[in-house]
């Protein structure tokens, strides 16, 4: 990503709409896999530390990062989260079969072999263990933000759900999010396009009033997206699940 992009992120994340709600969401999701404190686990892509911030408010004790670029990792430092390393998602710095828990939110669709990395995933997740998985999603909302990120690709359902089987995970729960404010987002990268402005991170272009009303809009989203499942969204997400051997499993 530019450095642009991850400075945004480390001055506004802790406040911002689009960061606390999904910090909402993924938080729900993880607390049904009734893990213990003690579990191994690993956010891929920390950028500069809202899903490491997310993990701690959970009470997680051995939590852990990974991120390609060293400005994330000292954006991490200076919030206090020392336990990141410089790594690649796709060669990740675990042993087999170590996490109990893998969050890798808006990660997959920087690199160039999404298949490399979603295998690295299962390969370091314990049978059992799960993932977080989150991606931009309809190539139609292509805008400066996905330049900006360096993204290679948006996904569709479909597209990320035969990549999580292909990697050998089990999709438990998959669903878009971000529906309500699709059509909105949509015009409003067009009309930036359009207007041939210098491409800013999205998250600057916010003020408190705006911050409140997204923030009540992305509140309802994010509790009714599980539910209802929409056909559309900004983004798709996938819990998936590294299956337990068959009991008659050779060892």
């Amino acid at each position: 990503m530019e450095a642009s992009v991850y400075a945004a992120d480390a001055e506004l994340e802790a406040n911002h709409w689009w960061y606390v709600g999904r910090r909402k969401l993924f938080g729900n999701l993880i607390n049904t896999l009734h893990l213990t404190d003690s579990s191994d686990v690993v956010d891929i892509g920390t950028s500069s530390g809202t899903n490491l911030r997310l993990l701690a408010d959970l009470g997680f004790s051995r939590i852990r990062g990974v991120d390609a670029s060293p400005i994330a990792v000292e954006f991490c430092a200076a919030k206090g989260f020392d336990r990141v390393l410089l790594g690649d998602v796709c060669a990740l710095p675990f042993e087999d079969g170590e996490l109990d828990l893998v969050l890798a939110t808006d990660i997959v669709e920087h690199v160039d072999d999404d298949v490399g990395a979603m295998r690295e995933i299962t390969r370091v997740l314990k049978p059992g263990g799960c993932a977080l998985i989150t991606v931009p999603a309809f190539r139609m909302l292509w805008g400066h933000q996905d330049d900006l990120s360096h993204h290679k690709r948006r996904y569709l359902k479909n597209d990320m759900i035969a990549l999580c089987r292909d990697a050998g995970l089990k999709p438990v729960r998959s669903f878009y999010f971000n529906y309500l404010l699709f059509f909105p987002i949509y015009v409003a990268r067009r009309l930036l396009r359009l207007s041939g402005t210098k491409p800013i991170p999205e998250t600057r272009l916010n003020a408190p009033v705006l911050n409140r009303m997204l923030s009540a809009v992305f509140t309802v989203d994010i509790k009714t997206a599980p539910v209802l499942r929409p056909p559309f969204g900004v983004s798709f997400l996938v819990l998936a699940q590294r299956p337990e051997p068959a009991p008659d499993a050779p060892v």
